[in-house]
């Protein structure tokens, strides 16, 4: 009998395969330890930042939670006049600071600072009561005896920084030249605001220790930075000239009751402006900062920043293009021997311009340029303007500085209303020839006239003269700066005698000194409202120079809407004539003597 082992049933068993489990578990694995490793580098990185990078940081953040701050205030740089005349400086003022958490009793500190500083005692308590504010500034431009008091009374977590207060001499004298500062001391309008970067000078700190509720620990400073004091401006501006201004300015204003009245003074050979004042005017002391209107119209440099229709005294620069053409040989141009048409009317292109004489008994009849000037006859100027042509013309308005911006250093300026070149009429041009149909500024129109008789040259004005130190280092001197060239100096001196003709036997007799060689142009031009002439409203100018021959001062006065009178050649040429014998008076200059 034979035995079959295989008789039985059996199951083959399968050898598990577990290649791909162990593979997932290792990579799980892997993960995991990535993400551990890199976990780790994160926190090491984090550590080394904190420990390293950031602990300088985080020292100053730990210091600033145990120190205080005192700012120590910069001086603010000194305004003078070209001789040294001071005319903004600086008192000594301080501002008044609270730490809240570390006032003991708020409502006995509120009622003292009220008391002394003149501050609302509820605001104060409401702020010193409050967790916002750990530090408080109580009141600025503080005065030495209400310091005094605080002092003796030792409130808690009160203290004090010195400060300083803008100081002006002179009260209203060139006010709105040199302009104010704001509550903070920096330049707001001016002077002051123009070259607020030299005058502010840089603050510095006191780093004060204190305890944990801000106490100062006694005797511990932990660092000083002083302040950098701001530069000085020396201005062009001769004082004593600028007070005869603004005295003729005031009479005048007594007289006619203008709206305003201003005047400018320069020097027609390095375009410095020796003055520069505006009726009304204001103390800079006592500044109206609550009233803005008031402000704008008070702080307003109108003879930078306001245009005008010029009238008759624009007719200088017509002038000076003729004679210049004349020289140069141009046809179109009219020889200073030329007699002009008699008529008292000239018609272009439908408009009628007309003089302002009715030339009755002879009178404007054969007019030579000089004539034409002394009795500023408008149709002559018509007659000259539209013979030079508009592309000629226009040059020679572009050379004496319309439509543009003349550069002086103060901010505002106005560049005037100019007709583009393309869009003149005929008509337009005749207008121009005699100061209508165009507005300028005054400063543009007392460049123009000292580039016009002082040789034919532009330089830039301006009215700072140096920016320095107060230990005498010069940081910056102004220079006088050629813009361009006008007229050659042969029309350029042809025509300051025709204006010195005018002063002698026209219209501008009234700026006539005894043995002085004045010259002149006067304007009255009518205003204009809503694009219509304004019944009864008139501006009244003068412009004037002397020695008419080797001119050394020009004065530019204009009176806005004079009572009573209007032409230029009884209210503003008179002006004139007083600054300039108040310049003669002043400089001690002597009388023309004849060779």
């Amino acid at each position: 009998m034979s035995i079959n082992i295989f008789s039985k049933e059996c199951k083959t068993i399968k050898k598990p395969t577990t290649d791909y489990s162990v593979s997932v578990l290792r990579k799980r694995l892997f993960a995991i330890f990535m993400a551990i490793t890199f976990l780790f580098c994160l926190l090491a990185g984090r550590f080394f930042y904190v420990q390293v990078v950031w602990s300088g940081q985080l020292g100053y953040r730990a210091l600033d939670q145990w120190m205080r701050e005192i700012p120590v205030v910069a001086e603010r740089g000194l305004i003078t006049d070209r001789n040294g005349v001071v005319l903004a400086e600086n008192d000594t003022s301080y501002t008044v600071f609270a730490r809240s958490n570390a006032v003991k009793d708020k409502e006995e500190t509120a009622r003292l600072l009220a008391d002394c500083l003149g501050v609302d005692g509820e605001k104060l308590l409401d702020k010193l009561e409050s967790v916002k504010a750990s530090e408080i500034t109580v009141a600025r431009h503080v005065d030495k005896s209400a310091i005094e008091t605080l002092a003796e009374a030792g409130p808690d977590g009160v203290y004090y920084s010195r400060d300083n207060t803008r100081v002006y001499p002179k009260g209203d004298a060139l006010c709105q030249v040199l302009g104010f500062t704001s509550t903070d001391n920096s330049g707001t309008t001016g002077i002051e605001k123009y070259y607020d970067k030299y005058l502010a000078g840089t603050n510095g700190e006191l780093l004060y220790e204190t305890d944990l509720v801000g106490i100062n620990l006694e005797g511990a400073v932990a660092a000083y930075l002083p302040a950098e004091n701001g530069m000085n401006i020396e201005l062009t501006v001769d004082y004593g000239i600028q007070s005869i201004c603004e005295s003729v300015l005031k009479k005048v204003a007594e007289t006619y009751s203008p709206v305003s009245a201003e005047c400018i003074v320069l020097d027609p050979n390095t375009f410095e402006i020796l003055a520069l004042a505006n009726y009304p005017s204001y103390d800079l002391n006592e500044v109206p900062r609550d009233d803005t209107e008031l402000l704008n119209m008070l702080s307003r440099n109108r003879i930078v920043c306001d245009i005008y229709e010029p009238g008759s005294t624009f007719k200088v620069v017509t002038a000076a293009a003729d004679i210049e053409e004349s020289l140069q040989g141009n046809p179109n141009a009219f020889s200073t021997s030329y007699v002009f048409s008699s008529s008292r009317t000239r018609t272009v292109d439908g408009t009628t311009v007309k003089c302002w004489s009715n030339h009755a008994n002879g009178k404007h009849c054969n007019q030579t340029l000089a004539d034409a000037l002394n009795n500023s006859c408008n149709p002559c100027f018509t007659d000259i303007a539209l013979s030079l042509g508009k592309e000629t013309f226009y040059d020679y308005l572009s050379a004496f500085g319309f439509g543009k911006a003349t550069g002086i250093d103060y901010s505002g300026e106005a560049i005037g209303m100019l007709l583009p070149e393309s869009a003149v009429r005929d008509c337009d041009l005749a207008r121009i020839g005699f100061g209508q149909t165009v507005a300028v500024s005054g400063l543009q129109l007392a460049c123009a006239t000292a580039a016009a008789v002082n040789g034919g040259y532009y330089y830039t004005p301006h009215l700072v003269k140096s920016i320095y130190a107060s230990d005498g280092y010069v940081l910056s001197e102004v220079e006088k700066s050629l813009k361009n060239r006008t007229v050659s100096e042969k029309a350029s001196s042809t025509l300051a005698a025709m204006l010195e003709g005018v002063v002698r036997d026209g219209s501008g007799k009234k700026a006539y000194i005894e043995g002085y060689r004045v010259g002149g142009k006067t304007g009255t031009a009518q205003k204009y409202e809503d694009g219509h002439i304004a019944a009864g409203k008139y501006v009244s100018s003068f412009v004037g120079f002397f020695p008419a021959d080797k001119p050394q001062y020009l004065a530019l006065v204009i009176v806005d809407e004079p009572q009573g009178a209007y032409y230029g050649s009884v209210v503003a040429a008179p002006c004139a004539k007083e600054i300039f014998e108040g310049i003669i008076s002043l400089k001690n200059i002597q009388p023309y003597q004849s060779e």
